[in-house]
């Protein structure tokens, strides 16, 4: 079997953090979440990491991120760009804004040819959810049916005190596939312990959450060919400069044409990240407990 892939969606960091220079250090010596997600993911057994980034970052990326990763695995990067489109689409000329999380892992076509995993690179996953999903990937095959899956975490492990954040909500079929994903754009938990959304209401505790960290056979690369084809088409002359072609949606329309599986991995990991400001104190505390206990090295 072949040895699965890292796929690092990093492309939209150069506009969050003005550049790769700003990039929040949240470790003891300066280390970034990515490099503990590079760290879990070779303890896991990973052994190569495609990073899809800005080309103008390039440089700055290698210098930040890639000269370590390498020293653990063989890295790879790829350029998300407006130019990298299925056959005889176009877009806007003036679209400045990537087309989204969709597009950005269509970029790999051509690159991973092999079982992949996909994740953020500003959230923290925990050794568990790499572990899971590696192990899931390594056996991965196709049948009549496309066999993906996704690491699913407990709403009250996402949550972050300083705000609202945006979550996938799951519901599961009794065999623990993904049935429906509904985007969530403002949970957060209220004084008297309760979580919940303006839209979706009282979410119980133990509801099972995305945090965009998927897997996927080969397969999925040529569906997304064809879904991209579709949403330029279809869905972006509704919204030319803003519309974006998101990875949930995407593996959502497949398992409702019944097309697709999702398993649900669960983890109890805790999520980090540093969605507001004042979440950094947390991430920087949590990583130096990690530390302290032997879980990541200091360096």
């Amino acid at each position: 079997m072949a040895n699965p892939v890292l796929v690092v969606m990093a492309a939209g960091m150069g506009s969050r953090y003005g550049g790769l220079k700003q990039i929040d250090p949240v470790g003891p010596n300066g280390q970034i979440i990515m490099n503990y997600s590079i760290y879990d993911a070779w303890k896991a057994g990973f052994r190569r990491v495609v990073f899809i980034i800005k080309e103008e970052l390039l440089d700055a990326f290698r210098e930040r991120i890639g000269t370590a990763a390498e020293s653990l695995m063989q890295v790879d990067y790829v350029f998300q760009s407006p130019d990298k489109l299925p056959e005889g689409c176009t877009i806007p000329k003036d679209r400045v804004k990537p087309l989204g999380t969709g597009h950005a892992v269509y970029c790999i076509r051509g690159v991973v040819n092999e079982p992949f995993a996909v994740i953020n690179a500003d959230d923290f996953y925990g050794a568990e959810a790499f572990q899971c999903m590696y192990d899931y990937l390594k056996n991965a095959t196709d049948d009549d049916t496309y066999r993906y899956c996704m690491v699913g975490y407990r709403v009250e492990n996402t949550l972050t005190e300083n705000g609202t954040v945006s979550r996938g909500i799951c519901e599961t079929d009794d065999n623990g596939y993904l049935t429906d994903i509904v985007e969530r754009t403002a949970i957060s938990r209220n004084t008297n312990g309760v979580i919940s959304d303006p839209e979706a209401g009282e979410i119980p505790e133990g509801t099972i959450v995305s945090m965009n960290m998927w897997g996927f056979t080969p397969s999925f690369l040529d569906e997304l060919d064809a879904g991209m084809k579709a949403f330029l088409q279809n869905e972006l002359p509704k919204n030319p400069m803003k519309g974006e072609y998101y990875l949930p949606s995407a593996v959502d329309s497949l398992i409702q044409a019944g097309r697709a599986t999702a398993q649900v991995l669960q983890t109890s990991a805790q999520w980090y990240g540093v969605t507001y400001q004042e979440d950094k104190p947390v991430v920087v505390e949590a990583l130096r407990r990690m530390t302290e206990d032997g879980l990541y090295p200091a360096e």
